[in-house]
């Protein structure tokens, strides 16, 4: 009923198997990759038929995960799976990225990958194996992909690479990874690099690429065998059709659009091509009614391409003069929001990020439901995209794949440099708004979002700056450009943008168009991209160089205690009613932890030091001869009993409740009365107070103005009582005259 063909190789210290025809048989090509215990089904998928209304690849891959793969049921209501989480869309973005510049130009088929996993085993991630199995589906599909590709992840340890080192989040001391670098590519070059570094130099960056890239051959091996056993032909595509429509169009459009790209200004520049694009299909659709728009389009979009590039490449000429190595003007302002704990408006040249820093409290972290289990995150970046910023009208959408993309690419480049939880126990979120948008915004983000904590005054280690790279190359001729704008991705080969601080890099990300780069190239762009950042470091120190040394005055405000142990009970209360009563009364939240740490988090100085003074109140011991506010509690005829210290009582007896002699105790206080006192023995383990010795209205001590008063007496009702019942139980003495 099968035919069940597997490989399979050991690879980084573990089996790497990959399993075809037995499972998602109707596919055009499916999968089962399985790494260690950990397994991912990936299918491949497209229409037999291509959509004549796009000129571009209408690829779609979809990484998801399955609860019961962790065993785990789903948290929510509906205790199912439901909208993607930002680890699937991110993973989902990661092996889109590599795959997509392998498919021929021409092939315009609706394609879909669905990378499910089925099982994980906490030790190796899923992403990797999802990765090789798209390809590996993709490659015995049938379908026109110019792969396969490989994966691989690539650590430090001990200042040693390590090829896929696993999770070791059980561990008691888990080894310090310095690097985390994921890098995709095929047998001859690198198409995707996407990492996180604790300020790596750049020559750390580029070995662990070219380590990652000779680490995945076997891989790329082995799905070269499973295609040979088990892949379906090849389809048909004809990718010689030329297109009919390059000589009108160029003879039409090409001193239009040499002169419209002479535009520095980006407005200027869109709305004469615009102009152009339009008139150009009108006097074609006028000439042949029949005339296939996509056709005309690729043409338009083709010259563009030969233009720009051309300039480049023979002329060193970039479309706004700059030199290749050029960076457009930087204006670094700080403290733009007034109400926010630190604020940021970082512009470079047309791209511009209002960046937002709150700091929140324990109770504001985001919970992470995963199948790792819960996680808890304490630092958030979330970055939008408005249409305004590129000058559309277009309606506002809940963030996509690119907006998570972005933002997660800013946090690595910061997360290297955040406090630790201990040092600086807020929750952090920034939010960068692209108010204008020309060429990389998550660069700019990044730049806006260091300045941003250091306004805020979060003791980040550096600042951190972020540069994006592009490539023109055309054969063996090839140009590095720094600081691209939106034209020049968008008609280059290359987007790699590279971040980190004077000391070395904390994050890359490269994606390539073409069929990959050299190291070569890979080392010029990134000595390119360090003299860039350290360029911008400059410009951003003009106006803040490191954190503020004092916190925003509306951040709130957070107090630590450490309290003995045998004391948690008493804070608490039973059922929760000591601390519920401290957080009313003092307006703060309180955290305590088992081992006795508190936590007081107030939005002002005096509601902290409320909720602060109330929990030492109730583990404070009192002692002879100091004085306490209390409240009076109780009255008897002998005197009345305070509660002090939140909630240890003792006995103002009637003979110090005033420096004059006293009726009734209730002449001088009555119960719920606020009264200063002062302790001056213990009897019988209860507290004496006193107050008469204390100023009632200032506080002051008076006791060295009269001598105390001796211990009462023992009560006399108690010794009668005594005498009474003695008296009763002596026998009786017989009368003799009875």
């Amino acid at each position: 009923m099968f035919n069940i063909i597997t490989k399979e190789i050991e690879w980084g210290g573990d089996t790497l198997r990959l399993e075809t025809g037995k499972i998602a048989r109707q596919a055009d090509g499916a999968v089962l990759v399985s790494y260690g215990n950990t397994s991912v089904l990936c299918t491949a998928v497209a229409a037999k038929k291509a959509r004549d209304d796009v000129d571009f690849l209408p690829l779609t891959v979809v990484y998801q995960e399955k609860a019961f793969a962790a065993g785990k049921i789903p948290g929510g209501f509906f205790k199912r799976e439901g909208k993607p989480s930002e680890h699937e869309t991110l993973t989902s973005r990661l092996i889109d990225r590599p795959i997509r510049p392998l498919f021929p130009s021409s092939y315009h088929h609706e394609t879909q990958v669905i990378c499910t996993v089925l099982s994980y085993d906490t030790k190796n991630d899923a992403d990797i194996p999802a990765m090789i199995g798209a390809s590996a589906a993709l490659a015995i599909s049938g379908i026109p992909f110019n792969g396969p590709i490989g994966g691989a992840r690539v650590g430090l340890i001990d200042g040693k690479f390590v090829l896929n080192p696993q999770n070791d989040r059980d561990a008691e001391e888990p080894e310090e990874n310095k690097l985390d670098l994921v890098i995709a590519g095929t047998k001859t070059s690198v198409m995707m690099v996407e990492s996180e570094a604790d300020e790596l130099s750049e020559k750390q960056m580029l070995d662990a690429v070219v380590f990652g890239h000779e680490q995945m051959q076997p891989v790329i091996a082995l799905i070269e065998e499973l295609a040979a056993a088990a892949g379906k032909a090849r389809w048909a595509l004809d990718e010689s059709v030329e297109n009919p429509f390059i000589a009108p169009v160029s003879k039409l459009a090409e001193e239009k659009l040499r002169n419209a790209y002479a535009e520095t200004d980006k407005q200027t520049r869109s709305n004469a091509l615009d102009v152009i694009r339009s008139e150009v299909v009108e006097a074609i659709v006028a000439e042949n009614a029949e005339a296939d728009l996509n056709q005309v389009n690729g043409a338009v979009k083709k010259l563009e391409k030969k233009i720009v590039r051309g300039n480049i490449l023979d002329n060193g000429k970039r479309i706004d003069g700059r030199q290749l190595d050029g960076v457009r003007p930087i204006v670094s302002e700080t403290g733009i929001i007034p109400t926010s704990h630190g604020s940021a408006l970082f512009t470079r040249g047309e791209t511009q990020a209002l960046v937002a820093a709150t700091l929140g409290t324990s109770q504001d972290v985001q919970r992470i439901d995963s199948l790792e289990g819960d996680s808890f995150q304490h630092f958030m970046l979330h970055y939008n995209f408005p249409p305004f910023s590129v000058g559309e009208a277009s309606p506002l959408r809940p963030p996509g794949r690119r907006e998570i993309g972005h933002g997660k690419l800013a946090w690595r480049a910061l997360h290297a440099l955040m406090p630790s939880r201990e040092d600086f126990p807020y929750t952090i979120r920034l939010v960068s708004e692209i108010t204008e948008s020309n060429g990389s915004s998550s660069m700019a983000t990044v730049c806006g979002s260091s300045l941003a904590l250091m306004d805020a005054g979060v003791p980040i280690k550096r600042p951190v700056a972020g540069i994006a790279m592009g490539l023109i190359k055309e054969d063996d001729t090839f140009a590095v450009l720094s600081d691209i704008m939106g034209d020049e991705d968008h008609l280059g080969d290359m987007d790699f943008k590279v971040a980190g601080t004077a000391e070395g890099v904390t994050s890359l990300q490269m994606d390539i168009k073409i069929d990959g780069i050299t190291p070569e190239i890979m080392s010029i762009a990134l000595d390119q991209a360090k003299d860039g950042r350290m360029h911008i470091l400059g410009k951003m120190a003009e106006a803040l160089s490191e954190p503020r040394t004092d916190l925003n005055p509306n951040a709130p405000k957070i107090v630590h205690l450490q309290i003995p142990v045998d004391k948690i009970r008493e804070v608490i209360g039973s059922g929760g009613k000591v601390i519920k009563e401290i957080c009313e009364v003092s307006g703060a939240k309180v955290d305590i932890n088992d081992d006795g740490k508190i936590m007081i988090m107030a939005n002002s100085t005096a509601s902290a030091q409320k909720a602060s003074d109330m929990i030492n109140g109730i583990i404070e011991e009192p002692e002879v001869g100091q004085i306490y506010e209390g409240k009076v509690v109780s009255i008897v005829d002998f005197g009345a009993f305070v509660s002090i210290l939140g909630g240890t009582q003792g006995l103002v007896h009637i003979s110090e409740l005033a420096n004059y002699r006293v009726a009734t105790v209730s002449d001088i206080v009555n119960e719920g009365d606020t009264v200063k006192v002062k302790v001056i023995g213990m009897d019988r383990g209860k507290l004496r107070l006193s107050m008469r010795a204390v100023d009632q209205e200032t506080g002051e001590d008076l006791s060295h103005t009269y001598e105390a008063a001796p211990p009462p007496p023992p009560r006399r009702d108690r010794d009668r009582g005594d005498r009474n019942r003695g008296d009763r139980d002596r026998p009786r003495r017989r009368s003799n005259n009875g």
